[in-house]
């Protein structure tokens, strides 16, 4: 098959299917190396302007080097039990760290971008027993910031140092110990030089179910639940979008990688995925799309390399837009896959006339491994729907009670909870204290997990998400736990209540914005708040763009705070502000919060003129929206 066009395909590959995969993403990478190892699995440059020459592996390679990695591991007393963190950019050895770490032991992926307490406070809740890190270099100060923190992590015995050098230059290498004598510190290219390569030397046998990899969620800043995956998760996920994509990524095809690899869809979309099909990826920089000049010339890679698939968020869309073409030829590109937040439907429909490329948006979760469902690549992409279910994983909107158990499946077109099972669904929090509420009975025998996303779906099998349960600021694809902004709030020994919301925007997607309620006869003003925030807020992404000092915070009947109402204020004052800068007089403007479409917006503008303005200007916001005027 060459791709789904329609729910009828996925059924069709579903009947097919004989149900066996490769028992682990060690098997499932090794079968591609051998299929064909000459072919390029891996190219990198460290610098955009170095992207005509980069360092490039071959399947051979790539899969050689895994092996040493997993051998290396295992030397250093790594059993599949035990816990190999990766604090590290965009570099090959990250993969190295993510599918070495997976045949040896358990990945544990952390984002190097937050404050150095927090990466410790992983390590030691992941209870890490070896991290691999960047070693000292030039202009990156990853090592220098967690050098002081990690003697707090009781569990963690040694340390891999990758070391930033010209391709094909040699370090030195030897084993140092810390100060006190607390872990050791290795070469991590040294280490792998005296290995084997053809075989796992701890002559380990990788069952599917045997756990993989860990994964933050809840929010990438902050301090998120950890995700435990495993091998067979990864597996039947990988599968599913290779089986749903078909030729879109296969043998010949190529993959620009520019999405953090600390993040599920760095590391299966553009990593797993094509290395199970044998195409070729492209690391861009260690720091993808955030790397000096590759937004500004993505083009030129794309014509360059000849690349046919990238994925990224909708705040990428939105940059690249803003790049001219320059008469590039860009008839490789076949499909951009788009995730992590709702994309506008003017920006999608603008991006797709002035590049030709196809824009498929899914949606996924860290729980569900990575995707979920997409807009079939061959059928009806439907703008604004999330697309189709993946082959292997049913999923449904259900309707629950105000405990959360379940009373019957929402119909079609009513909104519902989204739930979903399958071979690619995770086995858990770490802390299975935060499973409550988790799991739900549906009484047909199978494990359903409750994403608490809210969604519908249309008799041809679309889904269509109206409204997120779990409260998530995705601020240009960073996942923004609300309570990472609010608890260091509440530290201030001013505030009685505080409660952060997403503020819709144009570039970023959403921007945190944070609600006060100030202690009775308490003062403090916004900015003191403000530099406050900044003070506590481990994550820069996550310190609040706005912060608004009120009276009272609108509560529910039970006391809790009424978040929906914040929302829609930020809806409200975000939309009003972005008209009125474009100059279109509004009369009237108001924010609907549908129970089955979602938010709608109603403006009534003054003079028909302004109806063009109004149009330009909503459509570059993720929300259903009417336009009258009056004179």
């Amino acid at each position: 098959m060459n791709g789904i066009a329609s729910m009828a395909d996925v059924l069709a590959l579903e009947a097919a299917h004989d149900g066996l995969l490769p028992d682990s993403t060690y098997e499932m990478i090794g079968a591609a190396a051998r299929a064909q190892p000459d072919a390029p699995a891996l190219s990198f440059f460290l610098r955009v302007e170095d992207h005509a020459q980069p360092e490039v592996w071959d399947y051979r390679t790539l899969f050689e080097r895994i092996t040493a990695t997993a051998n290396f591991l295992h030397e250093l007393g790594i059993g599949a039990d035990d816990v190999v963190a990766f604090v590290l950019p965009n570099l090959p050895q990250t993969h190295l760290a993510i599918w070495g770490g997976q045949a040896a032991g358990i990945a544990f992926a952390i984002n190097p971008m937050l404050e150095p307490s927090a990466i410790a406070d992983l390590l030691a809740a992941g209870e890490a027993k070896v991290l691999i890190t960047l070693a000292p270099a030039p202009g990156m100060d990853l090592w220098s910031k967690l050098q002081p923190v990690l003697g707090r992590v009781r569990s963690l015995e040694h340390v891999l140092q990758v070391h930033l050098v010209p391709h094909g230059a040699r370090t030195t290498g030897g084993v140092a110990v810390d100060a006190e004598g607390r872990y050791q510190v290795h070469n991590f290219d040294e280490g792998l030089r005296r290995q084997p390569t053809d075989r796992l030397v701890s002559g380990r046998v990788i069952r599917p179910g045997d756990r993989s990899s860990y994964f933050c969620t809840g929010g990438t800043t902050g301090a998120p639940k950890i995700a435990m995956r495993t091998h067979a998760n990864e597996v039947s996920n990988a599968w599913s979008v290779g089986q749903f994509l078909g030729d879109g990524i296969s043998a010949g095809k190529t993959l620009f990688c520019g999405l953090p690899l600390f993040h599920v869809n760095g590391v299966l979309v553009t990593g797993l995925l094509p290395f199970s099909r044998g195409a070729h990826v492209i690391l861009g920089t260690p720091s993808g799309y955030r790397g000096e000049g590759v937004i500004q010339r993505f083009w030129e890679l794309v014509e360059h390399h000849r690349i046919n698939f990238f994925s990224g968020v909708p705040t990428v869309y939105a940059a690249l837009m803003q790049q001219p073409t320059r008469d590039r030829d860009l008839s490789s590109l076949e499909y951009g896959l788009c995730g992590a937040a709702p994309m506008p439907v003017e920006l999608m429909r603008a991006f797709q006339a002035s590049t030709g490329l196809r824009i498929l948006e899914g949606y996924g979760l860290t729980e569900g491994t990575c995707v979920s469902t997409c807009n079939p690549p061959l059928g009806d992409p439907r703008t604004g729907s999330i697309g189709l279910r993946l082959p292997l994983q049913a999923m449904k909107a259900v309707v629950l009670d105000d405990a959360g158990a379940y009373v019957r499946d929402s119909r079609v077109g009513e909104a519902g909870v989204l739930a979903i099972s399958g071979p690619n669904v995770f086995a858990g929090y770490r802390d299975p204290d935060q499973d409550t509420g988790l799991w739900l009975d549906l009484g047909d025998g199978r494990r359903w997990m409750n994403t608490g996303d809210l969604g519908r779906s249309d008799a041809q099998g679309y889904f269509y998400l109206t409204g997120r349960k779990k409260e998530l600021i995705i601020r240009g694809g960073h996942n923004i736990d609300p309570a990472s902004i609010e608890e260091p709030l509440h530290r201030h020994p001013a505030v009685q209540l505080a409660a952060a919301v997403g503020r819709p925007d144009v570039h970023a997607g959403e921007l945190p914005v944070a609600y006060v309620q100030l202690k009775p006869g308490a003062g403090a003003t916004e900015d003191e708040l403000m530099s406050f925030a900044q003070e506590q807020i481990a994550e820069r992404a996550a310190v609040p763009k706005i912060i608004r000092l009120v009276k009272a915070l609108p509560l529910t009947g039970v006391g809790k705070i009424f978040k929906p109402e914040l929302r829609q204020r930020e809806i409200d004052d975000a939309l009003r502000t972005a008209l009125h800068e474009s100059g279109a007089p509004v009369s009237r403007l108001t924010v609907i919060n549908d129970q089955r479409l979602g938010t709608q917006i109603e403006v009534t503008v003054v003079g028909s003129a302004a109806t063009v303005l109004a149009h330009e200007v909503l459509g570059q916001f993720p929300f259903r929206f009417e336009v009258s005027w009056t004179h």
